[in-house]
């Protein structure tokens, strides 16, 4: 009689195993998708080139969410291709001819065998992978800065012909592809990425070329085409992004109130009755119910003193304030049995949201670039006001009475004591912490970005 404890561990083990070995193809094939990526900005929007901030028309706020996309990209592919060297070398894996065969019916009584050769589909992919990447090697330039060397990249052919300017007009330099074209890094290969002065600027102003180049677009006959392949594509970015962020909001919200009111509200109410425990979390409650009860005893007598209410016996106010009390423990009890509730409904809604974040992963990355092209495609005027908005909010002169102010809601929530001491001292920290972030994202990013909108904001914050 086999053991089910036994049968279960051998079970996980054959899992974790086949999840093992398995690495290396998921790891070329997320690698391999992310290439393919970078293949489709170029062939839709570059000409088939190099992303690069010379080329087309573009504003810089479009050139900035490419350089984004490109930079995301490009570091998924190197790392996912850094894990399926590591895992393939780990497992020794040796190539075999046939790996998969597979068989389809087409009809009733014959049969189409498809044979699936792995090693030669891994070096087309890996072929793949290495001519996107080689394209972005130590030649690579941001928009705003010189040349970017980046490890990890190939020195291109010597006996290759290099064109100028060739990499500002988004044309494809000559690159070896084979899998082993990703190899260690050498200072030598910065200075073939070094382009002079006549190459950067070339013969011609840019503004002409890109002139020519948008008379060119706009005699294209299937210009047309692709406005409305692009409108498409933002409307379609548009509703997934829109669609992820309510069920971020909804489904959250919707968790928190159904497990309350369903869920752990009557395991709560069954648990905590007045016979068993008190009606009061913690000395704040008490407080507020002694001085509840207090200001009641003190209406009731004014009132009686001025005539409003007819005067009343000592055992009759006596049994007016035992009313009163009894009417106070309820409310108290009740609102100590909701924070205990909330604690657990917030956890199951914590739970979903990261469930929906979790099983939304290709929306969450279009909900990320459709607010990178929000946000950068602002006025500088208008990102000025939003960074001294919520810096005003949030690190400003007044923020730490807002900070104050969540704190305490949020303990009372919960039903926790406020501690004065641990406010104040967060208080203290924390808008430091996040002005100081504030600064090191428009001196880092924003600066080069867009510098007229720092500009902006600083004759505003003046």
């Amino acid at each position: 009689m086999t053991n089910p404890i036994f049968s279960t561990l051998r079970g996980a083990f054959r899992s974790a195993s086949q999840w093992f070995q398995g690495t290396p193809e998921r790891a070329l094939d997320d690698a391999y998708e992310a290439a393919m990526r970078i293949k489709v900005i170029e062939d839709n929007y570059f000409g088939g080139g190099r992303i690069t901030a010379d080329y087309g028309t573009y504003g810089s706020s479009t050139h900035a969410y490419f350089q984004a996309e490109l930079r995301k990209h490009l570091n998924t592919a190197r790392t996912r291709l850094a894990v399926f060297q590591t895992s393939n070398t780990v497992l020794r894996a040796t190539p075999r001819s046939v790996t998969e065969v597979a068989l389809e019916s087409s009809t009733d009584e014959t049969y189409d065998v498809n044979i699936i050769d792995k090693p030669a589909l891994i070096f087309r992919k890996l072929t793949a992978i290495d001519e996107v990447l080689a394209r972005y090697g130590a030649s690579s330039r941001s928009p705003s800065s010189g040349v970017v060397v980046v490890p990890g990249a190939t020195k291109p052919d010597a006996n290759a012909t290099r064109k100028p300017g060739n990499a500002l007009r988004g044309g494809k330099a000559e690159r070896p592809t084979t899998p082993q074209s990703i190899s260690k890094f050498r200072p030598d290969d910065a200075m073939d990425g070094i382009e002079s002065f006549a190459d950067r600027t070339g013969v011609l102003p840019r503004s002409i070329l890109r002139t020519a180049e948008r008379i060119k677009r706009d005699l294209d006959p299937s210009s047309e085409q692709e406005v409305m392949d692009n409108y498409r594509m933002s409307r379609a970015r548009t509703s997934i992004a829109l669609r992820l962020v309510l069920l971020l909001i909804i489904l959250p919200l919707l968790t928190q109130q159904v497990a309350k009111s369903f869920v752990v509200g009557p395991v709560v109410d069954r648990i905590r009755t007045q016979e068993r425990v008190g009606a009061f979390l913690n000395m704040d409650m008490e407080q507020e119910a002694f001085q509840e009860l207090r200001r009641f005893e003190e209406i009731s007598r004014f009132e009686q003193l001025i005539g409003k209410t007819p005067r009343l016996s000592e055992p009759e106010m006596q049994e007016q304030f035992q009313e009163k009390v009894l009417e106070i423990r309820e409310v108290y009890h009740q609102r100590s049995n909701d924070a205990v509730k909330n604690v657990f409904a917030d956890l199951m809604a914590m739970g979903m949201f990261g469930i929906v974040l979790a099983a939304s992963r290709r929306e969450v990355e279009v909900l990320k670039s459709f607010i990178d092209e929000v946000v950068y495609g602002l006025s500088d005027s208008a990102k000025a006001f939003v960074i001294i908005l919520f810096t005003d909010i949030f690190v400003g002169f007044h923020s730490p009475h807002g900070w104050e102010v969540l704190l305490e809601g949020i303990s009372q929530h919960f039903g926790l004591a406020a501690d004065r001491e641990f406010i104040f001292l967060f208080i203290a920290t924390f808008p430091v912490i996040l002005d100081t972030i504030f600064k090191y994202w428009i001196f880092r990013y924003l600066n080069r970005i867009s510098p007229s909108a720092v500009a902006t904001y600083r004759n505003m914050n003046e």
